[in-house]
């Protein structure tokens, strides 16, 4: 995965009022959810912005609420491309991340708010992986018109082993077939997608279809 590099402020104001008063000054909320657990207490190790929340057993997991510019964050939102996020927050530490979620305004469609999962080397995480289709398929060259139902796929494995994208050849596929997530497999990772759902087809058009009642007769 390319890296993205952000910097954060620990969160001072909650609330409505505070969270609107941010985006006029091109701040966006945002909130840090740690997947690794802690032990508790924690209380006196917090730093400004942190909180625990337990998860039973005599541990929890930390969570950062934080501010980040709306022009720092706008090539990762509005980007097809996914990243690991390298997030600096200011006068604590840095951390790594993915974009787990992100809420924007119903009418102006801005960003109100951004939702980051930690990420760490050894611990597994989940993310949705761009497909890129390559090669010409049989069916297209016999007529037929491919349709790719399905722009990403759920894995599952640790961030250094997710690509930036899945990579399908089509070269075999035929005219009225398709391709399912079932039928796929990628080196180091696990595809969470349904495995019936199908990634991409190639259809019957109307010529092709003509041409072949044509050369049956």
């Amino acid at each position: 995965m390319k890296t993205f590099k952000l910097e954060a402020t620990p969160r001072e104001a909650f609330g409505k009022k505070a969270s609107k008063e941010m985006r006029k000054q091109g701040l966006v909320p945002a909130v840090l959810y740690g997947q690794q657990p802690v032990e508790l207490p924690l209380q006196n190790a917090l730093n400004f912005g942190e909180k625990v929340v337990e998860i039973g057993g005599g541990k929890g997991l930390l969570v950062t609420e934080l501010t980040v510019t709306t022009e720092g964050v706008r090539k990762l939102i509005y980007s097809p491309d996914i990243f690991l996020v390298e997030i600096e927050i200011k006068g604590n530490k840095a951390v790594k991340a993915i974009l787990q979620a992100s809420q924007y305004h119903p009418v102006t469609d801005n960003l109100l708010h951004i939702d980051f999962l930690e990420v760490f080397d050894d611990k597994p995480i989940q993310m949705e992986v761009p497909i890129e289709l390559v090669g010409h398929a049989a069916g297209v060259r016999s007529g037929g018109k491919l349709n790719q139902t399905m722009r990403k796929l759920k894995v599952v494995g640790l961030a250094a082993n997710i690509p930036e994208k899945l990579e399908i050849n089509i070269d075999h596929l035929e005219l009225g077939k398709v391709i399912k997530v079932g039928e796929l497999q990628f080196d180091n990772i696990e595809l969470i997608s349904p495995k019936n759902s199908v990634v991409c087809m190639v259809k019957m058009t109307r010529a092709a279809q003509s041409a072949a009642t044509a050369a049956s007769k």
